[in-house]
């Protein structure tokens, strides 16, 4: 017979064995959950931007719930932005992009402040530029369903703030998480919208452009032109001529076609003469072009409040 010394000796070796064993399952088993960890730390930086001490707190805070974390960070970085706000405003905001965008038959043309031109070419205010085109122009159209013609449209930053953006949050709440993931004051200036009937034309330039990610056109500089005619093949084209002239010239009115120009100091537009043909007027070089000017608007990124958009 065994003696019993040695049973207990056999025992306590399987006891030992079977331990360890699950003590390295164990740890496998968190290596494998570590690995799991770092990976939705890595999705739920590139989705949202955040820091990763911040979404590994909040996954953490929801058991890798990659959905209710990314919630959270947005609502904790809005919080975070909202004081940010209150405590930057004031500071001046007078940098920023003109962001334009035509769809169709209507365009829109935002401006967005921001302190610095170093702050201007970060893709966050970029994307916030874009987020405040689209909220306009849909606005525009909303609003402008049922109406036929030439419909214009302009918003000042206090109505535009109040406007729906992504999922439902206004733009007010947008600009504050920008400012939030920032840090410096910002500001939605303004914006104009125009829809134009089938027969019209809607020609656009965009100045000092930035390399945006985005279909929206980011610059210092904008402007948008509605004309009537020009040959189908140049229409485009004309439209940027036209705008080019616009943004270097700054006309601040129309003129009528047969008006004399009044020199150098001439701030219609019809009379100047054409940036693109110094021998011309405008007005000359749309007759060879078979075309007409109807309406334009002209913003630059940073002027003063007086800005003629009506």
């Amino acid at each position: 017979m065994m003696s019993l010394t040695f049973l207990f000796r056999t025992a306590a070796r399987d006891v030992t064995k079977v331990s360890l064993c699950q003590h390295v399952q164990s740890l496998h088993s968190s290596c494998q959950l570590l690995a799991v960890d770092k990976a939705l730390l890595m999705k739920l930086r590139k989705n949202t931007g955040y820091t990763f001490i911040n979404c590994k707190k909040a996954l953490e805070k929801f058991d890798n719930d990659t959905t209710q974390a990314e919630t959270w960070l947005h609502e904790q970085a809005q919080k975070e932005g909202w004081s940010k706000a209150n405590k930057l405003e004031g500071r001046k905001a007078k940098e920023g992009l003109i962001g334009l965008f035509i769809r169709d038959k209507a365009a829109v043309m935002v401006e967005v402040n921001c302190e610095t031109d170093f702050v201007a070419r970060n893709e966050k205010f970029q994307q916030l530029v874009k987020d405040v085109a689209f909220a306009a122009l849909a606005h525009h159209q909303n609003k402008t369903k049922s109406q036929t013609g030439y419909i214009k449209s302009v918003l000042p930053g206090e109505e535009l703030s109040k406007l729906s953006a992504n999922e439902g949050a206004s733009l007010a709440d947008q600009v504050a998480l920008t400012i939030g993931r920032l840090g410096e004051n910002m500001s939605v200036k303004r914006a104009v919208t125009v829809g134009v009937p089938a027969e019209w034309h809607i020609g656009s330039y965009v100045h000092g452009g930035v390399s945006s990610q985005t279909e929206v056109a980011m610059g210092r500089y904008g402007a948008l032109i509605v004309f009537q005619g020009g040959k189908e093949a140049e229409r485009e084209t004309l439209g940027r001529k036209l705008g080019q002239h616009i943004v270097g010239e700054a006309p601040v009115s129309l003129g009528n076609m047969d008006d004399l120009s009044c020199g150098e100091s001439e701030t219609r537009l019809l009379p100047q003469t054409f940036q693109g043909d110094p021998s011309r007027t405008v007005a000359q070089f749309l007759r060879g072009q078979q075309a007409r000017v109807l309406d334009f608007v002209r913003f630059q990124c940073g002027e003063a409040a007086s800005e003629k958009t009506e």
